[in-house]
């Protein structure tokens, strides 16, 4: 059978404060009211029965994705007791999945992606699990077309098909977030893409690639495997998942494996993972500013982005340009757009200074 994994432990840092430890940013809702986390669901709906999604988290997060996702089996929110990167997520949702059925095909996607419109996905995935389904032993991602040299991307580039394979194509190169410099000779390249961190295989053969290039990972994953639907299920996991080594799949497994597939993506792709990333989403007023949620009223102010999700609070501002406003009930953050990346520093000083209770 086909099943979907959705990966939704990540934090978002760079959406502080409105994504916050205790709230990820998959469940903001900034975006038509909707978040992006059901926006994914509902992709994945299209294609697969709903008893057949799982959605890997972080534990504090498991409360918030089952109200998110009301109509996914309550079950099927799998809670990880500890971050364990990619290669737990998916070891660890590979062994349940094989336990539940050895033939099992599983597409891994994240839920922090905007994709638009779904349609070219959709066909995409579907064409990927004929292959995956057809070819066993393959191992099957996805590329997007890169509109900006980007060094906090994985990059992939894509051969020639073999034979009657059609759309999809053997990976030649896997460089996971290379320099600048690199990432634009990799513009220049069209044989280049973004890697977009979703993937095709069989729950039996990542885990036997696993075992190969991460043999850490091998005995917990086992161990969680046999007793999983048992009475020690919670235990063994509790136990045994922090010994899994905390390393990414691209690391640990995609960059050294063979029979590695991909499929270009003909549709919009982005990793909302920061408040400037949501001028690539959203319509901006006649002043260029971007308005996420809430309510606002904005005078004379050009190239400036707001962002909350308070609906009965008002941000109000008179010829700011080039900055960003996010608010949430107990913190606001406001700095030049050109120094969003330094979030992160901030949120260092806050946990040094005592203010934890803010992160």
């Amino acid at each position: 059978m086909d099943f979907a994994v959705i990966m939704a432990g990540g934090t978002g840092q760079r959406l502080w404060p409105l994504s916050r430890q205790g709230r990820p940013k998959q469940i903001l809702k900034l975006l038509g009211g909707r978040t992006l986390l059901q926006g994914c669901f509902d992709r994945l709906k299209e294609m697969f029965d709903v008893r057949h999604i799982l959605v890997l988290t972080n534990a504090q997060y498991a409360d918030q994705v089952r109200e998110n996702l009301t109509e996914l089996p309550k079950e099927n929110v799998i809670a990880e007791p500890c971050v364990r990167d990619t290669s737990g997520a998916i070891g660890l949702s590979a062994a349940i999945l094989a336990k539940a059925d050895p033939q099992a095909t599983m597409a891994v996607v994240t839920a922090d992606h905007v994709i638009d419109p779904p349609k070219p996905f959709i066909e995409a995935m579907r064409a990927a699990l004929a292959f995956v389904n057809s070819h066993p032993q393959a191992l099957l991602t996805f590329g997007v077309r890169p509109t900006y040299a980007s060094a906090q991307y994985g990059y992939i580039r894509l051969g020639e098909p073999k034979d009657k394979i059609g759309k999809v194509l053997p990976v030649t190169d896997f460089r996971e977030k290379p320099d600048l410099p690199t990432a634009e000779r990799y513009l220049a390249d069209r044989e280049y893409y973004w890697n977009s961190g979703m993937f095709v295989w069989k729950a039996e053969r990542i885990l036997a690639i696993l075992k190969a290039h991460l043999p850490g990972c091998a005995e917990p994953l086992e161990k969680i495997r046999q007793a999983w639907g048992g009475p020690d299920q919670q235990s063994t996991l509790q136990e045994w998942f922090p010994r899994i080594p905390k390393i990414s799949i691209d690391f640990a497994v995609l960059e050294k494996a063979e029979d590695v597939y991909g499929i270009p993506l003909g549709c919009r792709w982005l990793d909302l993972g920061s408040f400037t990333a949501l001028a690539e989403v959203l319509t901006p007023d006649d002043g260029h500013n971007i308005v996420a949620g809430g309510q606002s009223r904005l005078l004379d102010c050009r190239h400036t982005i707001v962002a909350t999700e308070d609906g009965g609070h008002l941000i109000a501002m008179i010829g700011v340009e080039d900055m960003i406003v996010a608010h949430s009930p107990d913190a606001t953050l406001i700095c030049p757009s050109n120094q969003s990346h330094r979030i992160k520093e901030l949120l260092s000083l806050l946990e040094k200074g005592g203010q934890g209770k803010f992160l």
